[in-house]
């Protein structure tokens, strides 16, 4: 059963400064634009082209994989910038890189089951303030973005989520991290504690084994379970992970036709990726009205996320 819901409106913010790796272009926040300015101009845009103001949303929900403070959430600082007044409620949402995907799939749920009309969903990390410039692997594949998507439900029955999964496999769980700054190494332990903790660190390889070890069985339940064939799917939105990423859609099956692969263009932009891309998608009516599409991705956990969306 379709759980009801359409996107009414969308934006993006990307920053205007670039910097090339290896003739990749990256995308980076200048150092007078904050993170919730980023957001903030994401919303506004996708509320514009919804035409809803923001005193008519029930709900925002933040989609974050690193917020812009520890409290209160993310949700409730961009809603803050947003109105001052209006009914929203707000919270975040964080399965890291694909904390979108988990954000829409509980979006679905609310508006399905008749609780809120319109909510706003909200994505964006200024991954280049948390990068070690000492792993050049990680250094050179960041980007920012901010993307923000507002949902409905519709009066067409058919459109809406028609399945969705997520899992987590805790054997990796430390391959990707930012370990300071919260409770396991608050601030106050700065001075005693490793600079590094601070800042992003991941070890790639373990974490590419492990994604090719544990997506194909993922995919394969999925989509036996939900009874969609790829002939159903007009177009893959994959999160950007990385230059791995063409190979692992290969070893998936997925058509290259029917797949966005643009991390050469515009690296892993976190949490936006995935939103960032479909916009990009419903933008140049590469996807229509009544198409399939299906989010999916890896996140740090090690999570899986995987979404089909009828448009």
């Amino acid at each position: 059963m379709v759980r009801n819901c359409e996107i009414a409106g969308w934006g993006t913010s990307l920053p205007s400064r670039t910097v090339t790796f290896g003739g990749e272009t990256r995308y980076r926040l200048d150092d007078d634009t904050s993170h919730l300015d980023m957001l903030a101009e994401a919303c506004e845009r996708a509320l514009a082209h919804a035409g809803v103001a923001a005193d008519q949303i029930d709900l925002v929900l933040g989609a974050s994989a690193a917020g812009i403070q520890p409290i209160p959430c993310t949700a409730a600082l961009v809603l803050e910038r947003l109105t001052s007044t209006g009914r929203a409620a707000a919270f975040d949402v964080n399965s890291t890189c694909t904390s979108f995907i988990t954000a829409l799939d509980i979006a679905s749920r609310y508006l399905d089951a008749g609780d809120h009309e319109t909510i706003l969903v909200f994505a964006g990390d200024v991954g280049s303030r948390f990068l070690n410039p000492e792993q050049r692997e990680s250094f050179e594949l960041f980007s920012d973005a901010g993307a923000a998507v507002v949902l409905r439900r519709s009066t067409d029955p058919s459109r809406g989520v028609i399945a969705s999964a997520q899992r987590t496999w805790p054997a990796y769980a430390h391959d990707t991290e930012i370990r300071g700054g919260l409770s396991g190494s608050p601030a106050q332990a700065y001075a005693e504690r490793d600079p590094a903790d601070y800042l992003f660190d991941m070890n790639g390889r373990r974490a590419l084994l492990g994604m090719m070890r544990v997506l194909p069985d993922f995919f394969e339940s999925f989509h036996e379970r939900a009874g969609i064939s790829y002939d159903d799917v007009a177009l893959w939105v994959p999160h950007q992970a990385s230059a791995a990423l063409g190979p692992m859609l290969d070893r998936l099956g997925i058509p290259v036709e029917r797949r966005i692969d643009e991390v050469r263009q515009f690296g892993n932009m976190v949490s936006s990726s995935v939103p960032f891309m479909l916009t990009r998608a419903l933008d140049s009516g590469r996807v229509r009205p009544g198409d399939t599409v299906i989010l999916c991705g890896t996140a740090a956990g090690l999570t899986a996320n995987i979404l089909a969306l009828r448009l």
